[in-house]
């Protein structure tokens, strides 16, 4: 066996000392000469060399494409996810803006600077104190609708309780005013706890489940109709004489980051007018949708007519003319 090694080594160095003599062999060759054997051994007895060295330079310019291409991939995922955000606080401040512009005075915009008040669930930081005229008991709305009431109020902030708050309430009403009720929060289990209940219905009314329940404006703390909820069910209570209903909140979780705070005088001026442009607007986006169905339902209508009239006409029948 050691004979065997050694006779490997003394090959693989008469062979590295060949190579080393043809190396320098070639270089003194004249240039006529050099190019020639240079592309004789290449194609030969270098040829797996080559192709090993092919195939490495391959494998690297894969691994680096499919780098750069990782790269953009995650480049172009990050930047739709930003587009996303943008787009959505984008959305979220025309509401704002569009609620500003209803309202025209009475009103300070601000923002909620966390989910939770301290030490307490359900309730709203405000950025905007007593300094910009906000007082207890001043209403918290949002573009879709109630938020909440203000509770205490410091120089430079306040605290206000959500509509999801146990001590929240505000009388209420169906949007024809035909049902009145006291509109708090819904006691129950998750996901539940961020409904609403409207109590105290009487027996001989009924809501249908879609109905758009507003501030009635009873009480003087809410003025009259800012959007409360919309009627899910009614729910099964021990009452007889007042039915109880489900409400899905006007104003989701996710969309209470800016709101508004209406001054005394705003909510003593009323804001009646101010989320009946928005159902307006929906209404005219309706009509204008309809009538273009309309209009091309007719147009179909005629074109099909006309095809269907051409091939009975007889172009050898002639009108008569009718002389007068």
């Amino acid at each position: 066996m050691p004979n065997a090694a050694r006779a490997y080594s003394r090959r693989d160095t008469v062979l590295f000392v060949s190579c080393i003599v043809l190396a320098l062999a070639a270089i003194q060759l004249p240039e006529r000469m050099r190019d020639p054997l240079a592309s004789a051994l290449r194609q030969t007895i270098l040829a797996p060399l080559v192709s090993i060295q092919n195939g490495a330079e391959q494998s690297r310019r894969s691994w680096l494409t499919r780098e750069q291409r990782e790269a953009q991939r995650d480049s172009i995922a990050l930047r739709a996810m930003s587009l996303d955000a943008a787009l959505s606080v984008n959305d979220r401040l025309r509401k704002i803006l569009g609620l500003g512009s209803a309202l025209k005075w009475g009103f300070v915009p601000t923002e909620v600077l966390q989910g939770r008040g301290v030490g307490e669930e359900y309730t709203l930081t405000l950025s905007a104190g007593s300094r910009a005229g906000i007082r207890p008991f001043s209403p918290v709305v949002a573009p879709e609708g109630l938020v909440g009431m203000v509770k205490s109020v410091d120089p430079s902030m306040s605290i206000a309780i959500a509509w999801a708050h146990p001590d929240f309430r505000v009388s209420a009403m169906a949007v024809d005013d035909a049902v009145f009720g006291i509109v708090g929060a819904h006691l129950g289990g998750e996901p539940e706890r961020y409904l609403l209940e409207m109590r105290g219905v009487p027996m001989r009314s009924n809501l249908k489940p879609g109905t758009l329940i507003v501030s009635s404006g009873l009480g003087g703390t809410f003025p009259r109709g800012i959007p409360v909820g919309t009627v899910i069910a009614e729910m099964k209570t021990s009452e007889l004489w007042a039915r109880t209903y489900l409400l899905r909140p006007a104003v989701a979780p996710a969309d209470v980051s800016d709101v508004m705070v209406l001054l005394p005088a705003r909510t003593t001026a009323g804001v009646q007018t101010v989320w009946k442009i928005g159902l307006r607007a929906d209404s005219a986006v309706k009509s204008i949708v309809a009538a273009g169905d309309s209009l091309a339902r007719l147009t179909r209508h005629d074109t099909v007519a006309a095809s269907d009239s051409a091939p009975r006409r007889d172009s050898s029948v002639r009108t008569p003319k009718v002389t007068p």
